[in-house]
């Protein structure tokens, strides 16, 4: 499964709007209109992030939202809210959003906030397998396979692979991947990172006839 969001929304045309726009990128959503189930989908799925209106029938979302945390369930929810006072928005955050879109709001800028908290919250997994269109990771092993066949990875391309395998729909800027496959406890350059993904394309695709991944320019690099 690609990454999964749950969206409360109650009103039905811009709960559809919201999916439509979120599919269009690679998402897999789940909408409801009420917090009516949403609590056994997260308890049964691997959810990877919320969008959370705020007045809903039945439940006020920011409340609804606090309990889940009590609960200990920690999903990241951004608030999609007509509440927007200073003191609401901040209410929202006390009660464990992690952040806040002000309606009306443009898809785009849904979109946008979307990626950047996925890019801050996506957490790389060190056990079981990732598969990606012909690639295969095994993670404990960290061995790859293309197409049946082992490819030899040094562990920064294998982790470099993996962090852009995870997060198959956001595009991941440098500063990312230098925190998160080099760690960051040195410094590096730009040049760095351009370096290691042109060995791994080599490596992965050394025909240059698959173009597993693609430069962003002045943001980053995604899989295709």
């Amino acid at each position: 499964m690609g990454t999964l969001i749950v969206i409360v929304e109650d009103e039905k045309d811009i709960l559809e709007l919201m999916e439509y726009h979120l599919a269009k990128e690679g998402f897999e959503t789940i909408g409801f209109l009420t917090t009516k189930h949403v609590l056994e989908v997260l308890e049964e799925e691997s959810v990877d992030l919320m969008l959370m209106d705020r007045n809903l029938p039945g439940a006020e979302g920011s409340e609804f939202v606090e309990s889940l945390r009590k609960k200990g369930i920690q999903t990241p929810v951004i608030f999609v809210s007509a509440k927007h006072k200073d003191e609401e928005i901040e209410q929202g955050f006390e009660r464990g959003g992690d952040d806040y879109i002000t309606k009306p709001f443009s898809m785009k800028e849904l979109v946008l906030r979307v990626k950047a908290m996925l890019r801050r919250t996506k957490k790389l997994s060190s056990e079981g397998n990732l598969i990606y269109r012909d690639i295969s990771l095994n993670l404990a092993a960290r061995s790859v396979d293309i197409e049946g066949k082992a490819i030899e990875l040094t562990k920064l391309e294998f982790d470099l692979l993996h962090a852009l395998i995870v997060n198959q729909n956001v595009v991941l800027d440098r500063d990312y991947l230098l925190e998160h496959v080099w760690g960051s406890e040195e410094v590096f350059q730009d040049r760095t990172v351009n370096v290691a993904i042109n060995r791994l394309k080599e490596k992965i695709d050394p025909d240059k006839t698959k173009e597993y991944i693609k430069t962003v320019r002045g943001v980053g690099y995604t899989l295709c």
